[in-house]
């Protein structure tokens, strides 16, 4: 029985971990942002703590049923994909902007920014994109609390998050060579822009 029960513990918290990376793997705003701090070192750890922290908070609001009460009412749901998809096309504009001018592309386009100005961006990024709430409060939060041990669910899913931020806060320096240069930022900004692009269309159509 404890063998039983060891596995699926077990069982749950790798189901967490898998769905979170193949949801949060997917290029997009937030992931863009951090790999351009971890290009230019800047404020790296602040940035990969505040994205992993707000997507393990997320999910436990969505474990604890937050998703099921947003569900319940349809008209803040409207609000929030139309406010969603607007956020969204606004970005997908400054990207596809700076994927059409190579100049702006350098990962040192800019002064080094305060760590202030710097977190303020990242939780622009986390909590006015409304597929981050869609992903954790509703998708994840939603599956995780299907099984038996929801929150190891849920812990498995944030764990994802740390691995995956850090991984890609701590690698994009490594990558400098690549990023670096101008054409690597182009399609990295441009696939943003596609991807922004058709994610509000899901927003507005779905």
């Amino acid at each position: 029985m404890p063998d039983i029960l060891s596995s699926s513990v077990a069982g749950s918290a790798a189901a967490g971990f898998t769905l979170a990376i193949a949801l949060i793997a997917a290029i997009g705003a937030q992931n863009a942002f951090v790999l351009r701090q971890g290009l230019r070192r800047e404020h790296v750890l602040p940035v990969v703590a505040v994205c992993a922290g707000s997507d393990a908070l997320l999910i436990a609001l969505g474990i604890a049923g937050m998703g099921g009460a947003t569900a319940e009412h349809p008209g803040a749901l409207t609000a929030v994909r139309w406010f969603g998809a607007a956020f969204l096309l606004g970005y997908a504009a400054l990207a596809a902007r700076r994927a059409l001018r190579p100049g702006a592309l350098s990962p040192a386009d800019r002064p080094p920014a305060t760590l202030g100005a710097t977190l303020l961006a990242c939780l622009a990024f986390t909590y006015l994109n409304p597929h981050v709430y869609l992903d954790t409060v509703l998708l994840l939060g939603g599956v995780a609390r299907q099984h038996p041990h929801h929150w190891v669910f849920g812990a498995g899913a944030a764990l994802a998050s740390v691995v995956w931020f850090t991984v890609i806060g701590a690698a994009a320096h490594r990558l400098a060579p690549v990023l670096a240069r101008p054409v690597a930022w182009r399609i990295i900004d441009g696939t943003v822009a596609v991807v922004m692009v058709a994610v509000a269309a899901t927003l507005l159509f779905d």
